[in-house]
């Protein structure tokens, strides 16, 4: 994948240290000062910048919707009645659980949801009790999701 590289925070060490991060986001920063032949407190240094820089935008848990009950996973595209509804619509979707990502995106949709539900008739009430009672949501394609093949996080080498 070509790519420009815009940060200048991104040195040997610090891909080493995110390779590892993303690899187990719980190691120990002395585990990693140890792997890499620097001190703790340069590790504890380096990942502060790159938390302040914005490259590291967080550490957060990975739940799987299905093994806590979530049978139900689909991608949706909203078309909207008028472009302008877009950012509106999107508050509105923030506040339902079942919605776990939007992105405002180019082509016949305005916005891509994914949404997880207990089950089909709970993503039906979820689309049709709420999503399509937003002001501006004009209609949506829904896409089951039958598993994930594979999820990565960006490379960098």
């Amino acid at each position: 994948m070509a790519r420009t590289n815009r940060n200048e925070n991104i040195d040997y060490i610090n891909q080493q240290i995110i390779k590892m991060l993303s690899a187990d986001g719980r190691i120990a920063y002395s585990e990693i000062a140890k792997e890499l032949k620097i001190s703790n407190s340069l590790v504890h240094q380096r990942i502060r910048k790159l938390q302040d820089s914005g490259i590291i935008s967080g550490f957060s848990v990975q739940l799987n919707p299905k093994e806590i009950g979530y049978e139900t996973i689909t991608y949706t595209g909203i078309a909207t009645k008028e472009a302008r509804f877009a950012y509106s619509i999107a508050e509105k979707l923030k506040e339902i659980p079942e919605v776990v990502e939007c992105h405002f995106v180019s082509g016949k949709y305005a916005l891509f949801l994914k949404i997880v539900a207990a089950n089909n008739e709970e993503f039906r009430k979820v689309l049709y009790e709420q999503i399509h009672n937003i002001e501006g949501v004009g209609s949506t394609d829904s896409f089951i999701s039958f598993g994930s093949a594979f999820q990565k996080n960006i490379s960098l080498f």
